[in-house]
C-alpha cells in the first residue's frame, strides 16, 4: 500500500496518474520484450524504448511496467461511463462520499449489510475514491472499470453497511459507509437469548435486548422503595427497568397491577397488559370509585382521566381553578383546600366543583378509593409513550399525559418492551437516541408493537445479574421493573 501511494505521488507530480493494472481490470505480461496489457475486451502493447505498438499512438503517456497511466485509458475510450468528482465528509458514524453528477441518477436508493466483507458498484468513473480517507480497520480496494467503479471492502470481525441514495438540484449521488462493531448472540435458556443487534432507520442504532419465545414476565418492586433492577429480582434471567416514579419519594406514577392487585392507578399513558405470555398495549379502561363516610359510593375519574369527581394519586398539582380538593392520607381526610393544591407523596386527593362534593365530607372523616381494570388483567405496568401499534409507527406523545415533553426530546438511552407478530418478546435498551427514532428502528427490525419504559439513567437491562446496556454513569435505582423468569 505504501509503495502504491509513493507511485501515485510521483505520477501526479509528473502530471499523470499511474495505477496498478489490477485496479483497472487488466492483466500484465511480458512478451518478446513488449509489455502486454489485456482484459475487459482490450489489448494494449507497449515496447520500452520505442513506444505504443497497439494502438500506435505516439501521444499517449508511457506506462511503467505493471502500472498504467489513467490518462492513456481515458484517451483510448476504455471507460464507457461518465467521470465524476467526489467529496468526502462525516455523517454521524458514517464516512460520506458525495458524487457530483452531470445529470440525475437514474436508479433508486440501495443498501446492503455484510459481515467482514462488502462490495459496492458505482456506474461512474470516480478516480477520486483512490484518495478516500477510509476508516481505521477497513481495507478498501478501488477498481476503475469500463462500466464503472468497484469498491471491495474488508474489515474482519466487523459489520459493514452501505447506503446509496440520489439527491437532486444539483444532481448528486450519496454513499454512506458504516464500519460497525460485531453483533452478539448468547443463549440464556431454552427459547431465550441475549442479542446485541443493529436496526437501521436509516442510521444504525445498536440495541441491547433479550428475546424470549417463552417464560414468565412479572412486575417486581415496592412503592416507595428504590433499588437496582437486578436486586428487585435476583433470580431472574433478565430484568428491565419498569415504569415512571417520583424520584424524591419513590411513588410510582401510572398503572401497576401485580397478580390482580392494583398497586398504582393510571396516569393517562399507554400501559403493558398481560396474562401468561400474551401481551397487549392500551390506554387502560379503569373503573374507579370513592366510598364516603356513611358508605356512599360515587364513580370518579383518575389522574388525567378527569370527570366531575376525580381522584389524584401522583405527586404534583391536583385540581383546577374553581374546584376544591379533599386531601386524604390513608382513608382519612386531612384537609379541604382550594384547587389547584399540591399533592404530597404518600397521599391522594379527591377534587370536585367548589361547594358541591359528591356527599358531605370534612377533615377527619373516612374516604376510600377503589378501582379495577376493565377488562381485568393479571398484570399491568404503565410506561409510554406508545411507539408501535400492530405494525404501524404510533409515536405521538401529545396523546398521552406528558406535562413536560423535554425528556422525550433528549438523546439518551431508551428502554422499551416490544414483540414481534409471531409473539417473540423483546426487553431492550437502545444506545442514546430519541423515542421517535427508536420507534422507527424497531419497526425496521420487525417489531409489531412497542412502548417506551423510561430513559436516561433509569434505562437498564440486566442479564443474569450483569448490566448489559452501557451507560457512562452509575446505574440508577428504580421502583419497579419487569423480570423474566424461565
Amino acid at each position: 500500500m505504501r509503495s502504491f501511494a509513493l507511485l501515485l505521488f510521483f505520477a501526479l507530480a509528473l502530471g499523470q496518474t499511474l495505477l496498478p493494472v489490477e485496479n483497472l481490470g487488466l492483466t500484465f505480461r511480458e512478451e518478446g520484450g513488449a509489455w502486454v496489457y489485456q482484459g475487459e475486451g482490450v489489448r494494449l502493447v507497449y515496447v520500452p524504448g520505442v513506444g505504443w505498438a497497439e494502438p500506435p499512438e505516439p501521444g499517449l503517456p508511457p506506462p511503467q511496467g505493471e502500472n498504467l497511466p489513467l490518462e492513456a485509458l481515458k484517451a483510448l475510450g476504455y471507460f464507457r461511463v461518465p467521470e465524476v468528482g467526489v467529496r468526502f465528509g462525516g455523517q454521524g458514524r458514517a464516512l460520506r462520499a458525495v458524487l457530483d453528477l452531470p445529470a440525475l441518477y437514474p436508479g433508486g436508493p440501495e443498501e446492503e449489510l455484510g459481515r467482514g466483507k462488502l462490495g459496492v458498484r458505482l456506474p461512474y468513473l470516480v478516480p477520486g475514491l483512490l484518495k478516500a480517507p477510509w476508516p481505521e480497520g477497513l481495507r478498501a480496494a478501488v477498481r476503475l472499470l469500463p462500466q464503472g467503479t468497484e469498491l471491495r471492502l474488508e474489515a474482519p470481525g466487523r459489520l459493514l453497511r452501505y447506503r446509496l441514495f440520489p439527491l437532486g438540484d444539483p444532481p448528486r449521488l450519496v454513499l454512506d459507509l458504516y464500519l460497525l462493531a460485531p453483533e452478539v448472540e448468547e443463549a440464556l435458556a431454552p427459547g431465550v437469548r441475549y442479542r446485541e443487534v443493529y436496526a437501521f432507520a436509516p442510521e444504525p442504532l445498536r440495541l441491547y435486548l433479550v428475546e424470549a419465545e417463552r417464560g414468565r414476565l412479572l412486575p417486581v418492586g415496592s412503592p416507595g422503595k428504590k433499588a437496582l433492577p437486578k436486586d428487585l429480582a435476583p433470580n431472574a434471567l433478565a430484568v428491565l427497568n419498569g415504569g415512571y416514579f417520583d424520584p424524591r419519594t419513590g411513588t410510582p406514577i401510572g398503572l401497576w397491577v401485580q397478580d390482580g392487585v392494583t398497586v398504582s392507578y393510571p396516569y393517562g399513558r399507554v400501559a403493558l397488559l398481560w396474562d401468561g405470555f400474551g401481551f397487549f398495549l392500551d390506554y387502560p379502561r379503569f373503573e374507579a370509585w370513592v366510598v364516603g363516610p356513611r358508605g356512599e359510593r360515587v364513580r370518579v375519574g383518575v389522574n388525567a382521566s378527569r370527570a366531575r369527581y376525580t381522584a389524584h394519586t401522583a405527586p404534583g398539582p391536583a385540581g383546577e381553578k374553581g374546584e376544591e380538593v379533599a386531601l386524604v392520607e390513608g382513608d382519612r381526610v386531612k384537609a379541604l383546600l382550594p384547587a389547584p393544591a399540591e399533592l404530597p407523596p404518600g397521599r391522594w386527593a379527591l377534587t370536585f366543583p367548589k361547594g358541591a362534593p359528591p356527599f358531605p365530607v370534612g377533615p377527619g372523616e373516612r374516604l376510600s378509593l377503589y378501582g379495577r381494570l376493565d377488562p381485568p388483567f393479571r398484570y399491568a405496568l404503565e410506561g409510554g409513550p406508545l411507539l408501535l401499534k400492530e405494525g404501524r409507527y404510533a409515536y405521538d406523545p401529545s396523546k398521552e399525559n406528558f406535562r413536560d415533553p423535554r425528556p422525550l426530546l433528549a438523546v439518551a438511552p431508551q428502554a422499551a418492551v416490544a414483540w414481534t407478530r409471531e409473539g417473540r418478546l423483546w426487553l431492550l435498551v437502545s444506545e442514546p437516541t430519541t423515542p421517535g427514532a427508536l420507534a422507527r428502528a424497531l419497526l425496521a427490525l420487525g417489531a409489531w408493537s412497542a412502548l417506551r419504559m423510561d430513559g436516561g439513567g433509569s434505562a437498564q437491562l440486566w442479564v443474569k445479574g450483569v448490566l448489559r446496556s452501557p451507560y457512562p454513569g452509575p446505574p440508577r435505582p428504580v421502583v419497579s421493573a419487569l423480570a423474566l423468569f424461565p
